[in-house]
């Protein structure tokens, strides 16, 4: 994480150092806080406003350096458009807000109000998560700093509002999701030459810290269990594949769990139907599903979370040496169905396949949901705006959209059907692991549905969402860590006692 925020909460008074940021209804309506530490500055803003034809609008701002009659060295005033703006609207103000903060400022003072009263609680800690996700950058491996850039520092965030106890509560719940986030988009972040499988299941069992306990299964415990559809996958690499199991009991003792479950592919080179080699860098990241369970983990841990939640994750590496498998080749999975291998770049499924059904199996979960960046056809289909949602359950399906508006991290149902099937059914096996270039992310989440048995199941395909996604106010990072805050609405809206 580049430059970190340390935000606190106090009543709302005019600072006397540092950068001031303001917010500003349409029409240039400010809130009482607001107009009280403009005062000594006369008509200072609405000149500037005037001159700049600044009149609050939603995502508009205005910079003001050195302010005549302040005492701080800059004040930002960022519009709102109306006040009755929903929770994602409200993130993305805190992220717009921080976004206009020079990065050298290291004292910063945020007067969290609408022009008719202070913020709430919720909506004065959504601020504060919007400025901490904006924040972030993966920085890690530069050793030299561009002109005009200077070391990373602790920046003192202060956000004046009416109620600082419930505020800081308020915000207890939100720095947890926040840190998730930041869990995955480190993680998808890494190079593949560190986060390898190994190295991969030591971070995610981290989260012992936060009270998550955790279970590495090596190879040869996989072997055990039968899962050759996922170790097919790694075989051709020099780093062993493991499958980590996660975790969280905050529900009620002996209640069924809800189950997460993450493709963690941490390189992927398409294996013997090795991919072009164009933007095959990206293929780091194709372990984004994974990552988010990670996150999510560390999410509902840190704040608490009143519900039974297990996470897996399946962490392979897809190489093409002399012992990667073929095109041909047949494999048998853990639940005893045979795959044909008719593409090996066709991988993903084929690790989530022994994933869902031992995850089913062994924990009888209310419902299971994966994630996966598993086909470059949902990008096709729906850009990098939505993750495809493909579902056996209508109301799993009905609340993930729910979840997904909510939070802005929007999903999008696809079709499921027998008439897919055809496209993967097999000469030599029970079925094959690619349907052909038509309809591929459906084809690929009708594979995987031969794999959950009765268990309500939704998948995800977050290719488009996960990494190298669009810059947006509170994410200017390649890895997103999209759906860990889809998920954590989810269980917060649904599955809390």
């Amino acid at each position: 994480m580049s430059d970190a925020l340390k935000i606190g909460f106090s009543a709302p008074a005019a600072p006397v150092k540092g950068v001031l940021v303001l917010f500003c209804e349409s029409g240039l309506k400010l809130g009482a806080a607001a107009k009280k530490a403009l005062a000594p500055a006369g008509d200072l803003l609405t000149r500037a406003a005037a001159a700049d034809r600044f009149t609050g609008k939603s995502g508009s701002a205005i910079d003001i350096v050195a302010p005549a009659g302040l005492k701080v060295s800059r004040l930002i005033v960022i519009g709102t458009g109306k006040s009755d703006s929903k929770p994602e609207d409200i993130v993305k103000l805190g992220g717009q807000a921080i976004g206009r903060v020079p990065s050298s400022a290291t004292d910063i003072t945020v007067l969290a109000e609408w022009a008719d009263g202070s913020m709430k609680p919720d909506q004065a800690a959504d601020i504060a998560l919007g400025m901490t996700l904006r924040a972030y950058s993966f920085k890690r491996y530069k050793t030299k700093l561009k002109e005009g850039e200077e070391e990373a520092k602790t920046r003192k965030v202060t956000i004046g509002v009416s109620d600082p106890e419930k505020t800081r509560r308020a915000w207890m719940a939100r720095e947890a999701i926040a840190g998730g986030v930041v869990m995955a988009r480190d993680l998808v972040n890494e190079p593949a030459n560190i986060l390898y499988p190994e190295e991969f299941a030591r971070r995610a069992a981290t989260l012992k810290k936060v009270g998550v306990g955790i279970e590495i299964l090596d190879e040869r415990a996989m072997t055990k269990l039968g899962m050759r559809a996922l170790l097919g996958v790694g075989q051709g690499s020099d780093h062993d594949s493991r499958m980590v199991i996660m975790r969280w009991n905050g529900g009620k003792k002996g209640e069924a769990p809800v189950a997460f479950i993450g493709k963690g592919v941490c390189f992927d080179t398409g294996g013997i139907s090795i991919k072009p080699a164009g933007s095959m860098e990206d293929m780091k990241g194709d372990m984004g599903g994974a990552a988010c369970v990670v996150g999510l983990m560390h999410a509902l841990a840190s704040r608490k979370a009143k519900v039974n939640v297990i996470g897996v994750i399946g962490i392979v590496e897809n190489m093409p040496d002399g012992k990667a498998q073929r095109p041909g080749d047949i494999v048998t999975s853990m639940s005893g169905q045979t795959i044909e291998i008719i593409n090996t770049d066709a991988e993903g499924r084929l690790v989530l396949a022994d994933v869902l059904w031992y995850t089913a199996k062994r924990f009888k979960p209310k419902f299971m949901i994966d994630l996966a960046t598993l086909t470059g056809a949902i990008i096709v289909s729906l850009g990098h705006e939505y993750a495809g949602l493909f579902s056996n359950d209508d109301k799993l399906a009905e609340r993930l959209s729910k979840a997904g508006q909510a939070t802005g991290e929007k999903v999008w149902r696809m079709p499921l059907g027998p008439e897919y099937d055809k496209q993967i059914d097999s000469k030599f096996a029970d079925v094959k692991n690619t349907g052909g270039r038509m309809g591929g992310a459906i084809t690929a989440a009708q594979f995987l549905q031969r794999f959950v048995d009765k268990t309500p199941w939704a998948h995800l395909d977050v290719a488009g969402t996960a990494m190298g996604s669009p810059q947006t106010d509170i994410n200017k990072s390649w890895g997103s860590g999209y759906g860990v805050r889809l998920l954590n609405e989810l269980v917060a809206e649904y599955c809390e006692g």
